[in-house]
């Protein structure tokens, strides 16, 4: 059974909300957007979609709301992914001014996975898929179809997040100076080391 426009109306600002906060991976994607390009960042920013339809499958598959209530895994879930923000922050923190970053820093299989494993990293994604995903469904009906719709609809809006970030990043970036653009690398660390320890510290909020 399709889902209602209704339902449909309601979705998809209030994900469209989620998609486009400025969490870790949209803010990498404005900072990679700024030092090399909108193609570039946008192509690293697809790198989440798997991490994302993956979560997606276990809400659908009823695993999203066994994480969610198990705290040891959400826990070890939880340290995998503020140890993985930590060190990305902490490179991006140190890495030399734009004009001397190395090449393989910039290449977009490792951009991707940069982004894949932030995403994948951070269980509130299946927490919020759990808890936001199963308001828009009917289960007098059949679900697995309705999952399918939410879950294209998650993450085609999730890439025009990715559009998004990357076009102010690449806008932004004809006022950035090379000495601008190293703060930047600086800020978007500090941050992600911040969100880092600050999912170490307390992974349930």
């Amino acid at each position: 059974m399709p889902m209602t426009l209704t339902a449909l109306a309601l979705f998809i600002p209030a994900c469209f909300a989620l998609n486009a906060a400025p969490g870790p991976n949209n803010l990498l994607a404005f900072a990679n957007a700024s030092r090399l390009g909108f193609w570039p960042a946008v192509a690293g920013g697809m790198g989440r979609l798997p991490a994302f339809a993956a979560m997606i499958a276990l809400v659908a598959l009823g695993l999203g709301a066994v994480l969610a209530a198990s705290e040891m895994a959400f826990r070890l879930v939880a340290w995998f992914g503020a140890a993985y923000l930590i060190w990305v922050g902490w490179k991006l923190w140190r890495a030399p001014a734009p004009q001397t970053t190395q090449a393989q820093d910039n290449r977009l299989t490792l951009l991707a996975k940069r982004d894949f494993l932030i995403a994948l990293g951070n269980p509130k994604a299946i927490a919020i898929f759990t808890a936001f995903f199963p308001q828009f469904v009917d289960f007098d009906a059949p679900v697995a179809g309705q999952f399918v719709t939410l879950g294209l609809l998650f993450l085609g809006l999730e890439l025009l997040a990715v559009a998004l970030s990357a076009g102010a990043g690449r806008l932004l970036s004809r006022a950035l100076t090379p000495i601008r653009l190293h703060r930047l690398n600086r800020g978007v660390g500090g941050f992600l080391i911040f969100s880092g320890l600050a999912m170490a510290l307390n992974p349930k909020h």
